[in-house]
């Protein structure tokens, strides 16, 4: 049963660690790109897409982490499952403090009613952003530093 929730928690968080490292460092840069307001209207898409889901996925990945530290407390690689729940745990915390109540404007905006420091709080989104990219890869290679 522990073999199961290993393999479960690794394939959930490395599945997340792509899905964020993708929108990160290809998705949105590709966004940016696009002529007119297009990129902003695929940028307040994906923030009300992925803010509906991702924090489920965030959130579930410290439960499976969580089980896991606890259930195989007495396993091999023990404390690098419970470093790698605690940085899951940073990352949730992340999300909820800087980084959902950005998302949450952002999903608001139409090209019509932008605020006037709408750039500067989508730079901030993707740099928070790309911090908690390196902390879920950290969770996620110590997850599968675990497993060996």
């Amino acid at each position: 049963m522990l073999n199961a929730l290993e393999i479960l928690t690794t394939v959930v968080v490395g599945v997340m660690v792509g899905v964020e490292f993708s929108v990160a460092f290809f998705v949105n840069p590709i966004l940016d790109g696009l002529p007119g307001d297009n990129g902003l209207r695929a940028r307040t898409h994906g923030a009300r897409l992925l803010g509906a889901v991702m924090p489920f996925w965030y959130i579930g990945s410290l439960v499976l982490g969580t089980v896991w530290a606890v259930a195989g407390r007495h396993h091999h690689g023990a404390g690098l499952v419970v470093t790698a729940a605690a940085l899951l745990s940073l990352s949730v915390i992340m999300s909820i403090l800087l980084l959902v109540p950005i998302n949450n404007r952002i999903k608001t905006w139409t090209a019509d009613g932008l605020p006037a420091d709408w750039k500067q709080q989508m730079n901030r989104w993707d740099r928070l952003h790309h911090v908690r990219v390196a902390v879920i890869i950290a969770a996620f290679a110590l997850l599968v530093a675990a497993l060996t």
